[in-house]
Formats: structure tokens, sequence, C-alpha cells
């Protein structure tokens, strides 16, 4: 597990979240710490390091 920190794309307030490096791709959605908007993370890990990290929000 890696932390990884980012820019929420509502509150534009750093968050950090543990990934799991072990996954190749991953897509969900998980909700701000801090504004709990919910956001679209897409990741993508080669040889246990993150090499594509994306968060979207989410239209509603």
């Amino acid at each position: 597990m890696d932390e990884h920190f980012f820019q929420c794309p509502y509150c534009w307030e750093q968050v950090s979240m543990l990934i799991d490096t072990s996954q190749r791709q991953q897509n969900y959605i998980e909700d701000c710490e801090i504004c709990c908007n919910p956001i679209q993370i897409d990741v993508v890990c080669q040889d246990q390091e993150i090499v594509g990290f994306q968060a979207d929000n989410i239209e509603q």
C-alpha cells in the first residue's frame, strides 16, 4: 500500500488515500474526507508503483 496525495476536484483541498499497488488497474468512487463529495478515482500501477492517477468530480 502506498499513500498518495491529490487535490479534491470539489473543495481543492489536499487529500490522501492508501492505494494497493499490487492491483494493476483500479476504478472506484470514494468520498472526499473533507467535503464528502464523491470522487471518481482511476489508478494504474506497474511494478508496485503508481504510473497513472486521476481524480474527477462526478457530475450530478
